[in-house]
């Protein structure tokens, strides 16, 4: 009896109850369609991208975007062949930057604003040009002005600071829904990275603690090198190249996972205008270079925020050495990227106010 009974619950078990091995097919099925899914959402999440990048031979400028190119290339080299290395290793030069900076905006039609700190027992300035918005929401636009120590910064970030001028000339008395700031920050290089020195992380605390409604921030970092040459952009995370290719004539929208939305939208609105390459990724801060530059300061304040880039030294040769000159910077698509960054900015800052009051 024993026996029967064993033998009749072994062939139950057999008919009715998953095996070990049944049981680890089972589980092995569950986390691979577990990865698929971690898969698609990935992809979509962080690399998958509304509109489509430009391709083929853009049309010459047009007068306007001339005019845009010059101006560029003026700021550049007042500030990276003029002015020169501006640092706290070379403070003087650094409060001329920034002469430089408040003299522009000034010029532009704004009143600006200067907002001192103190580093080392000197003052550290951000200085900011804002259009009053018809809604309570702020759109951040930011550079910094200050170079490594030991070049001249004419990409690095002298590019940017140009953008950030030519772009607020272009918004200055210009309606809009949100209120626009735009904002040159010093001592983002290393010796104040990633540090509560940062003038960027000074302004972004004091936003936070303000309660201000920063909608978000787009930073505009080292955007002035571009090369069709096959294997002259390189990545820092392998397989990268896959979906973005090992040419380096693109401008990339970054963010972290955080910020996934506020990368597509912004991303969506330039390819709308756009006649320059343009790929946008969110990935995690932990990943070399998505943090490197000032966004990285409103992410620690809880705010949305991207950076605009050429990739800086995943790309350009000349990264943080004396060889960043003016002469190695290609106008023509700076003047092509701030021409559809304007459009970036004039959708975001009438993007519907969600704290508009009633």
């Amino acid at each position: 009896m024993v026996d029967d009974g064993g033998e009749r619950r072994s062939v139950f078990a057999d008919r009715y109850m998953p095996s070990r091995r049944r049981r680890e097919i089972v589980k092995r099925l569950y986390v691979l369609l577990a990865l698929a899914v971690c898969g698609v959402v990935s992809w979509s999440v962080m690399i998958s991208m509304p509109g489509k990048s430009f391709r083929g031979a853009p049309l010459p400028l047009l007068p306007p975007e001339l005019i845009l190119r010059d101006e560029l290339a003026a700021h550049v080299q007042k500030l990276a062949g003029e002015i020169g290395e501006r640092n706290m290793a070379h403070y003087s030069k650094l409060g001329v930057a920034a002469d430089y900076i408040e003299a522009s905006f000034a010029q532009a039609g704004f009143r600006p604003r200067r907002h001192g700190y103190e580093v080392q027992g000197k003052l550290c300035e951000n200085i900011a040009a804002e259009v009053l918005g018809t809604g309570q929401e702020i759109l951040v636009i930011g550079a910094h002005y200050d170079s490594v120590v030991g070049s001249p910064g004419a990409n690095d970030n002298a590019s940017g600071v140009a953008a950030l001028l030519a772009l607020a000339r272009r918004f200055a008395g210009r309606p809009s829904t949100k209120t626009l700031r735009f904002v040159a920050f010093p001592n983002e290089e290393p010796g104040h990275f990633q540090t509560d020195q940062m003038g960027s992380w000074v302004y972004a605390r004091q936003c936070k603690e303000k309660a201000e409604p920063i909608a978000g921030m787009i930073s505009l970092e080292t955007i002035g090198y571009y090369s069709d040459a096959a294997g002259s952009q390189q990545f820092p995370l392998r397989g990268l190249s896959a979906f973005y290719g090992t040419k380096g004539n693109f401008i990339a929208f970054v963010g972290n996972l955080s910020s996934a939305a506020f990368v597509r939208r912004s991303l969506g609105a330039f390819r709308q205008r756009a006649t320059l390459p343009s790929e946008g990724t969110a990935l995690p801060a932990r990943v070399p270079g998505v943090g490197w530059s000032d966004h990285w300061s409103f992410w620690q304040h809880g705010y949305r925020a991207l950076m605009i880039t050429d990739t800086a030294p995943f790309r350009y040769p000349h990264y943080h050495q004396r060889t960043d000159t003016p002469d190695k910077l290609h106008y023509e698509s700076m003047a092509r990227l701030v021409h559809g960054l304007e459009h970036v900015i004039a959708t975001l800052g009438n993007d519907a106010d969600r704290r508009r009051v009633r």
